[in-house]
């Protein structure tokens, strides 16, 4: 039953990720926002939500991630190098892209969270570790090149920032489980985002950046905070929580799935055979790292 819950968490956290993606390339390619002052004014408004609440709820306890020198150091990698750094690098590749390719870009995360295990367990890839690699650059070139050598369909900078997004993906999925051990992920959502929302404004003074959303732009900002980091976020670390970190990131792999068909069928954008095929193997990397390490245990 646990497992069962778990699996859910994470395909509804990640399907609602899928879905603020979506919203977010609107805001960006219709209402003309900037990520560097969107981002900031989301993840802090999400932290200021999920921390009163958690103040009603666990009272005292809201305070714990602070209450000794490594929670806290914890508290501060885990919620601004993962959680927040991982936010601005996503919208930034949607920015400069589209929803589909940040978040198939950022579905590499495995890639680096293989890496870390193997430098944690002192070993090397094992062969099905390898392919899974293997296939996750096959992947990024199909969807980069579509097949030509010569040309490039993402742009470099979106490519960059993808890769990075998926780096820091991993750096909260390892520690996921160290933060929530003794801590509702509620509150640990609750402070990352804050920390998130105040380092994201002093760093590109969002407040220098003069916009002004219409009703449109209103709305989209309360779906993203709302669906994008408060369910999204809450629900997918709770299920890494239940299943862990690397079960987890096979079923993210409904962020890119529900980002494809909205871009594709709501948005507009062009899918070619070569995304379709590039998806196909960034989806093969992560069950062959699942189905792996499971066939490895047995």
């Amino acid at each position: 039953m646990d497992k069962t819950k778990g699996i859910l968490l994470t395909t509804v956290g990640a399907a609602c990720w899928g879905l603020s993606g979506s919203m977010g390339e609107y805001l960006f390619d219709v209402q003309g926002m900037d990520s560097r002052w969107l981002v900031p004014i989301r993840l802090g408004l999400s932290g200021i939500i999920l921390l009163l609440y958690s103040t009603v709820k666990y009272k005292k306890d809201v305070l714990k991630p602070w209450r000794s020198l490594q929670s806290a150091i914890y508290m501060l990698i885990y919620g601004i190098a993962g959680v927040s750094t991982c936010q601005f690098l996503y919208f930034l590749t949607i920015e400069l892209s589209t929803a589909a390719v940040g978040t198939i870009l950022q579905d590499l995360a495995p890639i680096f969270i293989l890496i870390v295990a193997c430098i944690i367990s002192k070993r090397l890839p094992r062969v099905n570790e390898i392919i899974s690699i293997a296939l996750a650059i096959g992947g990024v070139f199909l969807l980069t090149t579509h097949g030509k050598m010569n040309t490039m369909s993402v742009p470099p900078e979106a490519l960059i920032a993808g890769v990075a997004s998926a780096f820091c993906v991993m750096i909260y999925n390892v520690l996921a489980p160290k933060v929530t051990f003794e801590l509702p992920v509620i509150i640990a959502q609750g402070w990352s985002f804050l920390l998130g929302g105040i380092a994201g404004c002093l760093l590109f003074r969002s407040w220098t950046i003069h916009y002004l959303p219409n009703i449109y732009g209103i709305g989209g900002i309360i779906f993203v905070v709302i669906v994008g980091n408060i369910c999204a976020f809450t629900l997918y670390i709770g299920g890494v929580k239940i299943i862990g970190p690397q079960k987890a990131i096979l079923y993210s792999f409904a962020e890119p799935i529900t980002a494809a068909l909205i871009s594709t069928f709501v948005m507009g954008n062009t899918f070619t055979i070569f995304d379709g095929l590039g998806f196909l193997l960034i989806f093969l990397m992560l069950w062959m790292i699942t189905f792996g390490k499971a066939e490895n245990k047995g």
